[in-house]
């Protein structure tokens, strides 16, 4: 019996796949705010790109 209460305690302690939660967590965060970024200035940029075309085609 105190085997397994034992076995119970070590397995409530283990807190080996919490990193790999908070790196998903972190990588979520970022890819939000990426979308959000392209969300907010993608029309400025796309704007920008199609003159930087222009300039190389010598429009």
């Amino acid at each position: 019996m105190l085997k397994l209460l034992a076995l119970k305690n070590a397995y409530l302690k283990n807190e080996e796949g919490a990193t790999a939660i908070e790196y998903g967590l972190i990588a979520a965060g970022i890819s939000l705010a990426i979308v959000g970024a392209v969300y907010a200035f993608g029309g400025d940029l796309n704007t920008l790109f199609e003159g930087f075309s222009a300039a190389l085609n010598g429009e």
